[in-house]
């Protein structure tokens, strides 16, 4: 193996004995610097959930509406990012890419502080804030997309349920970590004074009552902390792999093609916002894919332009199409719920039935109900606990086979989920509910979970080297909607008085998804028998 600065002209990983002397230090050191982070990309890109509500108990002057306004600006330019960032690597290398991509979070994080320091920040101000943020969903694409580069066949289960699993803890880490900063001055003078809560709210050690003093600008200046090291780490440890990237040129030009890759995917968000203000989500999302597809094929250059259209050749392969909806099961039931479960929460257990004595039913503020604050991060954190495990099961049995028995569970859970939560939102007193939803998210987080390392094995095995990177990015990008999806038709039917509805049609999804799986590899004369 010989190297010119970080760039390694030869690699071949299936050759065991190249993997065994050389290729797997380099491999692994490569990974344990992709996995921080990955898990700050998702720290960043899903922090507004937590802190909106917060926004909201501070007294911040936006409606309810602006604030989730926030949340799904967020979550539409995180997945939406991660279609050109699923071309990154091929165009300008691994070590290039993660360095930039992981740099370039400090703009979303130092900014949101700075905003929050003011509550009579404009709120456009916010909304830019929230979408520089998608930047965090879009490295998920090209990390997937770099690390499963350095990894033989055999351990594709094990090197992509590592690093999404435990960058998904980035979901986890957000949930714990910004309540419990926003209770302390840890910038001290640097960060500004505190806000006082006009209403009490809950963290992990407790509930904090209205009138405590609140530093909720440090929910976006925490990150800095871990983004400038990690950002040196990237540009010192990791590397580019010349056979996958033969002409990523100078870092400065790398750069320029990764910044052009992301201007694409942030200027097609903008367009899927103003297009949600007319259309129906349904036609809205597929017009912003559908956008940022034409405007990547449009984009001059002479190394971008081969490469994308090279590229391209994974959507004539029926497999992409199966295994996309393989992982909206999978990754985008675990990022939408994670997006969903807060609200879930909050409006569900917030509120209970009364019935006065003339028979009229009115809703009523719950005195015990539970924090979402408190709760919510339960769910994600087993979800990426177990994905690894998925991973390195399904290397053993299958990952379609793993694939399958989890989406079995999901069905039946999720039916079960939105019946629970018809019962709560329609009782007196909610609160006896609570555990039983909770332990049935629970069980949607952790198939969801194990069903993510199985399809990271899958596509790893289905797909070629110069396939599978840009298919995962591309399969990863599609399910990154689910942090749009899940919250808007959850909360939609909660608002209509029929949670369960948006929950029934998860599991009607499910049940296509496992016919769709035994289908294509499971079934005697299967495409793949089992990958």
């Amino acid at each position: 193996m010989t190297s010119k600065n970080a760039d390694i002209e030869h690699w071949d990983v299936e050759n065991q004995e190249f993997w065994e002397r050389e290729g797997k230090r380099v491999a692994n050191r490569n990974l344990w610097i992709s996995i921080p982070s990955l898990l700050m990309g998702f720290a960043v890109w899903m922090m507004w959930g937590m802190i909106t509500t917060q926004m909201q108990n501070l007294g911040f002057p936006f409606t309810t509406d602006q604030l989730f306004t926030l949340t799904a600006t967020a979550g539409l330019a995180g997945a939406t990012l991660r279609i050109p960032a699923s071309f990154m690597i091929r165009i300008a290398g691994g070590r290039n890419t993660i360095f930039l991509t992981t740099a370039l979070l400090m703009i979303p994080a130092l900014g949101t502080g700075i905003a929050l320091m003011n509550p009579e920040t404009p709120f456009w101000i916010f909304q830019a804030m929230a979408l520089l943020s998608g930047i965090g969903g879009g490295n998920f694409a090209c990390s997937m997309s770099n690390i499963s580069s350095f990894y033989p066949k055999s351990q594709q289960g094990y090197a992509l349920g590592m690093n999404a699993g435990l960058g998904n803890f980035g979901v986890t880490t957000m949930q714990i970590l910004v309540p419990l900063v926003m209770t302390v001055g840890l910038f001290g003078a640097i960060a500004g004074a505190p806000l006082a809560l006009e209403s009490s709210s809950g963290t992990l050690i407790g509930r904090i009552e209205a009138g405590t003093d609140t530093w909720i600008q440090n929910a976006g200046f925490v990150w800095l902390l871990f983004l400038i090291p990690l950002a040196f780490a990237g540009w010192f440890g990791m590397n580019n792999l010349r056979p996958i990237t033969p002409n990523p040129g100078t870092p400065l030009q790398a750069f320029g093609k990764i910044l052009g890759l992301y201007s694409v995917g942030i200027l097609a968000t903008v367009l899927g916002l103003m297009a949600l203000e007319w259309l129906n989500m349904w036609l809205a999302l597929p017009l912003t894919v559908v956008l940022t597809l034409v405007m990547l094929r449009l984009l001059p250059g002479e190394d971008i332009k081969p490469n994308i259209q090279k590229q391209f050749a994974i959507f004539r392969d029926k497999h992409t199409w199966s295994m996309t909806l393989l992982y909206i099961l999978t990754f985008g039931s675990f990022i939408g719920f994670s997006a969903a479960l807060p609200l879930s929460i909050t409006i569900i257990f917030g509120s209970m039935v009364e019935v006065a004595a003339d028979g009229s039913v009115t809703r009523v503020a719950n005195p015990d109900a539970p924090s979402a604050l408190t709760w919510s991060w339960i769910g994600p954190f087993i979800g990426a606990l177990v994905r690894p495990i998925g991973g390195w099961v399904s290397d053993k049995l299958g990952g379609s086979f793993v694939t399958q028995v989890i989406t079995i569970v999901m069905v039946v859970a999720a039916i079960a989920a939105g019946y629970v939560m018809m019962l709560a939102y329609n009782a007196a007193d909610p609160n006896p509910y609570f555990w039983i939803f909770m332990l049935l998210f629970i069980v949607l987080f952790t198939a969801s979970g194990i069903g993510n390392g199985s399809t990271f094995r899958s596509i790893g095995f289905i797909f070629d080297a110069q396939k599978k990177g840009p298919v995962l990015g591309w399969t990863a990008a599609v399910a990154g909607y689910g942090s749009f999806i899940a919250p808007v038709m959850i909360g939609n039917q909660i608002r209509a008085g029929s949670p369960e509805v948006a929950m029934y049609g998860f599991a009607a999804f499910y049940a296509i998804c496992l016919v769709i799986n035994w289908w294509f590899y499971l079934r005697k004369n299967a495409y793949v028998k089992n990958p």
